[in-house]
């Protein structure tokens, strides 16, 4: 275990004169906002380093590796570590490659987990039983440290050969664009105030409990955001609907609603008043109704029609058609088009990069606008 600035450093220092390197981290994600950080693997291609951010003061030089553009940081369907890194230390590997992404490209599943490309590429059978052990626990017992240690060691093999099939057909540009994309999507700022667009069942409310929902949205994400806790900790999604739709002001009216009564007790005051600022807004400053892409006429005819089209495309390129362009891709092309909307932050995957080129320009052509 690395538990000082000095040995981090001198590990970094030789990871530095590397290529490329294996990164992975452990985490705890449990009541938190924020995942909590309880380990991180490299691997350099000799040696592993366990490295134990809860110890270490001065992380500076681990973060001059992540950012060190002579190095190529490999990580496995990296999703939540990118977030983690991010949250940490305010950066994201550069640049850096995504081993579930590479295996994507020579037309495995998008989801394809770590033990099954072990499995393939190196015939290990790797214990997942560790994954959901406790991280920020002190001391790592010998079996965590093997698990995570096996993680980035047997993670340089699946690369180094995905690495070479994904060169050999032509898409390790798009597999390092693709990666890239993850990056941007993961580390992208959030709006507070566009919090309540995330809440599930938004679309069935009428535009003036929308005014409502979005100040109760927008309250619970900074509320969580200051407290450090999980977004349904601190008042649970389908609580903050049901208060906006029935516009709820009474504790007991909303205890009879079926509101978790711990929430009307330590929050019932501040829901309150939020309920009433929200029914002061103006008609004229009530938010647009959230219309579904699937509600447009149409729609269904369309949808599949673009889907025949992608079946077709990836079996030419012998991609998984979720991959290529999943229902959400598709959905979202159909939104930007029918709401035509022009903020370049909401452009498509499909109307970018490698996926343009493929197949977006195609489907663009076969979407007309409402």
């Amino acid at each position: 275990m690395i538990t000082s600035s000095d040995e981090l450093e001198a590990v970094c220092r030789k990871a530095l004169q590397c290529p490329v390197v294996m990164l992975d981290t452990e985490f705890v994600r449990t009541r938190t906002f924020h995942a909590q950080l309880g380990l991180i693997q490299l691997y350099d291609g000799e040696s592993v380093a366990l490295i134990d951010p809860t110890t270490i003061e001065d992380m500076t030089s681990f973060v001059n590796l992540l950012k060190a553009p002579q190095v190529l940081k490999v990580l496995h369907a990296a999703g939540e570590d990118l977030e983690v890194f991010y949250h940490q230390f305010e950066c994201a590997p550069a640049p850096f490659v995504d081993t579930q992404i590479l295996a994507a490209f020579i037309g495995y599943g998008l989801s394809t987990g770590f033990a099954a490309l072990v499995a393939d590429f190196t015939t290990v059978e790797l214990d997942k039983s560790e994954s959901r052990t406790d991280w920020m626990a002190r001391p790592l017992s010998l079996k965590q440290l093997d698990y995570a240690a096996a993680d980035v060691f047997y993670l340089m093999p699946v690369y180094q050969q995905l690495c070479e099939k994904v060169q050999q057909q032509g898409w390790w540009d798009a597999a390092l664009e693709e990666s890239r994309l993850q990056v941007e999507k993961r580390t992208r700022s959030y709006q507070p105030t566009d919090a309540y667009l995330d809440i599930k069942g938004a679309w069935q409310l009428v535009p003036k409990q929308l005014a409502i929902l979005k100040r109760l949205a927008t309250w619970r994400y900074e509320e969580a955001l200051k407290r450090n806790l999980a977004l349904n900790f601190v008042i649970k999604e389908q609580d903050l609907l049901t208060i906006a739709r029935l516009e709820l002001v009474n504790f007991k009216r909303m205890e009879a609603e079926g509101i978790d009564p711990r929430s009307v007790k330590r929050h019932g005051a501040k829901i309150s008043q939020l309920v009433k600022e929200g029914q002061a807004v103006s008609e004229a400053d009530y938010p647009a109704r959230i219309i579904p892409v699937s509600d447009y006429p149409g729609y269904k005819q369309l949808f599949k029609r673009l889907k025949d089209q992608v079946n077709v495309q990836s079996e030419k390129l012998g991609l998984s058609p979720e991959f290529l362009a999943s229902r959400k891709q598709l959905n979202q092309l159909l939104s930007w088009v029918w709401k035509m909307q022009t903020d370049p932050q909401y452009l498509p995957d499909l109307m970018q990069g490698w996926r343009k080129e493929a197949l977006g320009d195609t489907l663009y052509e076969m979407v007309s606008v409402i």
